[in-house]
């Protein structure tokens, strides 16, 4: 019984042009042609040709159909490969999933560095950029900290900061270098790895301290950029008054 391109592409559950396609590809053998000039599929086109749309329905490349239906590849190879990729492109989708249902639930800005979905909302512009590049270098260890000191902060000082002019006098930063100084005191204190985090890299070299600079100089205005300094600076010797206490105390 013949077929016309029309009734084999509706059998195969497909369209004219995809039938179109496999012949200029070379997948589909093209069927002799009836005296009115249209083609006429037999038996074995419509065999071919849903055999070719079960293979595409795993998910087999078109560029390797052709060498499946031939016997020049193995069938069962191909699938080991594909299915290999589909787990690959599952966990992706289900860790994509994950991710937009904590955007959901904190109500966070699509954009949120991963795993910090849940602070997102309070934090700056300027600190979400910062903690972004974050996820990209430190192990999943010293993020797990940078999440305890980004839900330690203090928002009142944070904001105050991202809101610093350009121009800020220079009470306002002295006080700003104090307030902020003590704080990263404390987390040096309680996350030692911030004074060397090079073995905390997870990706080691790919940020140099250039990087750092250069990144810093687009998110800050000179008043930002001067606090942000001084006080680590200032927090490097707090920390030390911090830990000799500590260890007065102890002795």
């Amino acid at each position: 019984m013949p077929w016309s391109t029309r009734e084999v592409a509706e059998l195969a559950g497909t369209t004219l042009n995809t039938v179109r396609h496999y012949h200029q590809i070379g997948l589909l053998e093209e069927p002799d042609r009836h005296e009115n000039g249209y083609k006429q599929y037999d038996e074995r086109h419509v065999e071919t040709l849903l055999r070719i749309r079960r293979l595409a329905a795993l998910g087999v490349p078109l560029t390797e159909v052709k060498e499946v239906l031939s016997g020049t590849k193995s069938a069962e190879a191909s699938l080991r490969a594909l299915d290999v990729e589909l787990h690959v492109e599952t966990e992706r989708l289900e860790k994509a999933r994950e991710d937009i249902a904590a955007i959901h639930r904190h109500g966070a800005p699509a954009h949120s560095p991963v795993g910090f979905e849940s602070l997102a909302s309070r934090l700056s512009d300027a600190d979400r950029s910062v903690i972004h590049i974050y996820t990209q270098v430190y192990d999943e260890d010293a993020l797990s900290d940078v999440k305890q000191m980004a839900e330690a902060h203090d928002e009142a000082l944070d904001a105050e900061i991202d809101a610093l002019p350009a121009d800020a006098d220079v009470a306002t930063k002295e006080r700003l270098i104090e307030q902020l100084a003590r704080t990263q005191a404390q987390n040096l204190v309680d996350f030692p790895w911030l004074e060397d985090s090079a073995p905390r890299l997870a990706k080691s070299g790919s940020v140099d301290s250039q990087t750092w600079v250069d990144m810093l100089v687009e998110l800050y205005n000179p008043a930002q950029l001067e606090v942000l300094g001084r006080a680590s600076l200032l927090a490097i010797e707090y920390a030390r008054d911090l830990r000799r206490n500590a260890t007065a105390k102890d002795a």
